[in-house]
């Protein structure tokens, strides 16, 4: 697992405020690190795959306006081929695979309720293994996973086990 400390965590909190925010601004707005300490600490999480710096289209902005979460009940031997297959849609913008009710669930993004209805019933019901969907229209997201920020409390914690590694 990726050891954090604190400094890493404004890093990475302070990418997703801005993901073309340079080293050298990061740097400034924590004190106390260089430019280059920046872009060391950047890149090494990139390479562990513990961030991804990348741009987040926002679907609105190209016309499609209607959001629907769709849960798929799916036939027990075939949950990862449904999910990797919903995975290539392009009207689709999440895909998770769950337990409990419903085995899938995804995401669909399109420009009106007629267009996730068409996608709905003529597309994935028709994947092979799909037995029943639910869905949902979402007219409001209050928080979207872009706006997530690593909690205060692990910084907490990363805080009081640096302070106790010290007094060791």
């Amino acid at each position: 697992m990726y050891e954090f400390d604190k400094t890493d965590i404004k890093i990475v909190n302070l990418l997703l405020e801005d993901g073309r925010m340079s080293a050298s601004e990061i740097a400034r707005r924590i004190g106390d690190i260089s430019e280059r300490a920046v872009r060391y600490r950047i890149d090494r999480m990139v390479e562990d795959r513990v961030i991804q710096v990348s741009a987040v289209a926002k679907p609105q902005a190209f016309g499609l306006t209607t959001i629907a979460d769709v849960w798929l009940e799916v036939e027990s031997d075939r949950i990862l081929e449904v999910a990797r297959k919903m995975a290539e849609f392009d009207q689709v913008s999440y895909v998770a695979c769950g337990i409990g009710e419903t085995d899938v669930s995804i995401q669909v993004v399109a420009k009106d309720t007629s267009e996730i209805y068409h996608f709905v019933t003529e597309v994935v019901r028709k994947v092979p293994g799909v037995r029943k969907t639910t869905t949902s229209i979402v007219p409001l997201v209050i928080k979207d996973v872009y706006q997530w920020r690593v909690p205060e409390r692990i910084v907490q914690q990363i805080s009081e086990g640096e302070a106790a590694a010290a007094s060791d």
